[in-house]
């Protein structure tokens, strides 16, 4: 077991945690010890009553998560068998959807443990461990994982690096090997997924419910432009929904094999559809001397990247990039604007969208609005677990 050391909250804090505030900030402790990770904190409030019990992990704004307000529970391998069945009692509709393969089954904080989220990729698991203190469970957490539920193999990704990125390793962690690619379902959708394969595995799960409403409501007999196309995802769904032609730009060379895999997984012909590695703004200077105009375009770029003629952050570039995007939307055309960049609530990037419009003098009305997906459990305690904000927008 990991030793227990006891930490006071400040007094206006300690409110906070009780009423289920699930990260624990260093403002909040009265002294904070030189502890190592993983360590168990026993925390209370000025007055030495018990207020939780949390685990010292190094993530984003944050030094540790709460685990249980209970002062006697043992925080073993049965105390996460018990987290994890619950989890995945929460999404039996999931596991019984022929349509769909692929989903998150456990989602850090908002299933109880933060640091920690699993995914299942048609039977194989991908677990992504974003603190150092985290990872120092690792042998309990997987040994409660295989008690909770059968796998095929299991996969990590260590998310907690200096700068709080990807460590660069082989993923594979025990169990059969994935093949390559691994052929996933969506909403009856394939995906070509690599589970060994760096940061990414191909396709993000949180805009699962983004790609079926394309597909279902949006898509048919428009042309389409995916920016930050990453694999071309968007575009299939697009293209599965009836789209005449989408054109996918991402600035990474490897974006090109990667978004002609997928439409082929599908039987869609990619030589139909166009796919380019260029810088999205770069793009947008040649669509507008080329007159080029689409009927959706879609958003959805990184929170930060940079490129050898731009740096992009979402806090300072998203506003010019949507203005970009308005300036080549047909009348009637849809936006797709996506962010998870947790510096935004809905109300701010709402903010940011309005004023876009008002600088390239269009109307505009919002005709979709999403954030995470049922299978990504958010707690209303913790408002900036629920990080991703998608709004379709109608160009008038």
């Amino acid at each position: 077991m990991m030793q227990e050391i006891t930490i006071k909250i400040k007094k206006k804090s300690a409110r906070q945690y009780i009423q289920g505030y699930p990260l624990l900030t260093k403002e909040a402790v009265v002294a904070w010890p030189d502890v190592v990770e993983g360590t168990v904190l026993r925390l209370t409030d000025e007055a030495n009553r018990f207020i939780a019990k949390a685990y010292h992990g190094n993530q984003n704004k944050g030094i540790g998560w709460l685990l249980t307000y209970d002062a006697e529970q043992a925080l073993d391998q049965a105390f996460f068998v018990t987290l994890f069945k619950e989890a995945f009692a929460k999404r039996q509709a999931f596991f019984h959807d022929e349509a769909t393969t692929a989903f998150r089954i456990f989602n850090g904080e908002g299933d109880g443990l933060g640091g920690l989220t699993v995914d299942y990729y048609d039977g194989f698991l991908v677990l992504q461990w974003y603190s150092n203190g985290i990872y120092k469970w690792k042998q309990t957490l997987v040994a409660a994982l295989k008690r909770a539920i059968d796998t095929r193999g299991i996969y990590e990704k260590r998310r907690f690096d200096e700068k709080g990125q990807y460590l660069e390793s082989d993923d594979f962690l025990e169990g059969e090997t994935a093949p390559e690619p691994l052929i996933v379902k969506e909403n009856g959708i394939n995906y070509a997924v690599y589970l060994n394969d760096g940061a990414m595995t191909g396709i993000f799960l949180d805009q699962r419910d983004v790609r079926k409403t394309i597909c279902d409501t949006y898509a048919a007999g428009r042309t389409v432009l995916n920016t930050f196309s990453y694999t071309g995802a968007f575009s299939i769904a697009a293209a599965f929904g009836g789209a005449a032609h989408t054109t996918n730009v991402d600035v990474a060379n490897r974006s090109i094999p990667k978004t002609r895999e997928q439409f082929s997984v599908n039987e869609l012909d990619p030589t139909a559809h166009t796919i380019m590695a260029e810088d999205v703004f770069q793009y947008f200077k040649y669509a507008n001397r080329k007159a080029l105009a689409f009927d959706m375009v879609i958003l959805d770029p990184p929170s930060f990247a940079r490129t050898k003629k731009t740096t992009f952050s979402v806090a300072k570039d998203y506003g010019k990039l949507l203005e970009e995007s308005i300036a080549i939307t047909n009348p009637n055309g849809i936006i797709v604007a996506s962010t998870n960049y947790a510096g935004y609530g809905m109300e701010k990037f709402k903010q940011v969208v309005q004023e876009s419009f008002q600088h390239q003098g269009r109307k505009y009305r919002i005709v979709e609005q999403f954030t995470l997906p049922a299978d990504f459990a958010t707690r209303s305690s913790f408002k900036e677990g629920n990080y991703l904000k998608v709004l379709f927008l109608e160009v008038e």
